[in-house]
């Protein structure tokens, strides 16, 4: 209304020939208020509009066709593989184009979730190319309210293995011997992420889901998937790791009741910090060399673990994260963060795999390292009985579910 009355006396005063000058510029003026007439009337119109149901939201992503070459809206950026061949309803029963999808999905949905949660900063996708086959896309937050560092990587490569790098593929080393000299053609999709929250009330956590391929030699193909999640606490919070833990339990049990314990108790013994005599967190679940009943019941499995991601952490984020903490709340947290470097690098088999294989992207294996640590000469947590109340579950788990 404003600008209309000044429009009025732009045009009402002065003379005729000044007039004509404005009549350019009257003109504009004109179509602006009309434009902004018309968005007024339907913005009060619009309170008056029936409600529409919306569709019920939907885990899996949207169906594409071969014809429709355009990537589903919720993944990051285009897929390593061709878009077309990923989408194409021809190709949803290959295990690699599933689980490819799976690795986009869950990518997507949880990059996109993490942003509106800190509110401020944004993820950097880094599409890489490996020089030895295949590539992988790098999703990368960095200095946020909420998560001071959070990575979620996916890799699909492919090429040749050395012996090292199949020494530190799965849990049974022996699996693929290779003559000296001798190297192994290979397949590996997979999705990694490590998140590092600013505050010392909310845990770290990791997950990763693979898939792997290999040449038998005998003109065979030997396939696995493996993977897991687990929680590692600042200070422990009873409450968020019973929910953590009973998510993965649920996901489990849709598809077999025994695999919670065996899993569970293969994570305890897994993500051991073995010169400190302790575990990196409260756990979770770890798999490997899932080969069985069958590859459809085998990705199923895998699919309903990576769809509990979400459920799992974000409430605990969305219930700690705008806790006070001190300075030495602080520290502490570094120090903790301390024992996460130690174990990624002296003991996870993933980052020696990443390191031994050829062409391996450092920067995005070292992703999962936090961008502050901390060591402390001779420190002491058990006199601290908040500090030992933690300890005391690292040392000797405990049955969270």
């Amino acid at each position: 209304f404003q600008s209309l009355r000044r429009l009025v006396q732009f045009a009402t005063v002065g003379t005729a020939s000044a007039w004509r000058r404005r009549r350019p510029y009257l003109l504009v003026g004109m179509a602006t208020v009309a434009t902004s007439g018309a968005a007024l009337a339907l913005s009060i119109k619009r309170e008056n509009w029936p409600e529409l149901p919306l569709p019920a939201v939907v885990k899996s992503a949207p169906v594409c066709s071969a014809a429709s070459i355009g990537r589903p809206q919720h993944w990051m950026t285009d897929p390593v593989s061709e878009t077309g061949w990923l989408c194409d309803p021809s190709n949803s029963a290959e295990p690699r184009v599933g689980m490819e999808r799976l690795c986009m999905d869950l990518q997507g949905r949880l990059c996109r979730a993490m942003e509106e949660l800190d509110g401020e900063a944004r993820f950097i996708v880094d599409k890489w190319a490996r020089p030895s086959g295949g590539g992988g896309i790098s999703c990368v937050l960095t200095d946020g309210v909420v998560f001071e560092r959070a990575g979620v990587n996916i890799s699909v490569v492919h090429g040749s293995l050395t012996q090292q790098a199949v020494r530190q593929m799965n849990s049974r080393p022996d699996r693929h011997k290779l003559p000296e000299g001798k190297e192994l053609p290979f397949c590996a999709i997979g999705i990694s992420s490590v998140i590092h929250p600013r505050n010392p009330f909310v845990p770290t956590m990791h997950f990763n889901f693979r898939y792997f391929e290999i040449d038998d030699g005998k003109g065979g193909v030997s396939w696995w998937y493996g993977g897991g999640a687990d929680l590692t606490p600042t200070f422990l919070d009873k409450d968020d790791a019973t929910h953590f833990h009973r998510t993965l339990k649920a996901a489990c049990d849709n598809h077999d009741k025994s695999l919670y314990p065996k899993y569970k108790a293969w994570c305890d013994n897994y993500f051991v910090i073995e010169h400190r005599g302790e575990r990196r967190g409260v756990g979770g679940i770890f798999f490997d060399d899932v080969d069985s009943p069958n590859q459809p019941a085998a990705f199923a499995f895998v699919s309903s673990c990576a769809d509990a991601i979400e459920a799992a952490y974000l409430p605990i984020v969305r219930r700690n994260m705008r806790r006070g903490y001190s300075y030495a709340d602080r520290q502490w947290q570094l120090l903790r963060r301390g024992r996460y470097v130690e174990f990624n690098l002296v003991y996870d088999r993933g980052t020696k795999f990443g390191l031994f294989t050829k062409d391996a992207r450092i920067e995005s294996i070292l992703m999962s390292l936090p961008p502050l640590a901390r060591w402390e000469y001779c420190h002491d947590p058990d006199s601290d009985p908040v500090k030992a109340q933690l300890m005391r579950v690292l040392r000797e788990p405990v049955d969270w579910a």
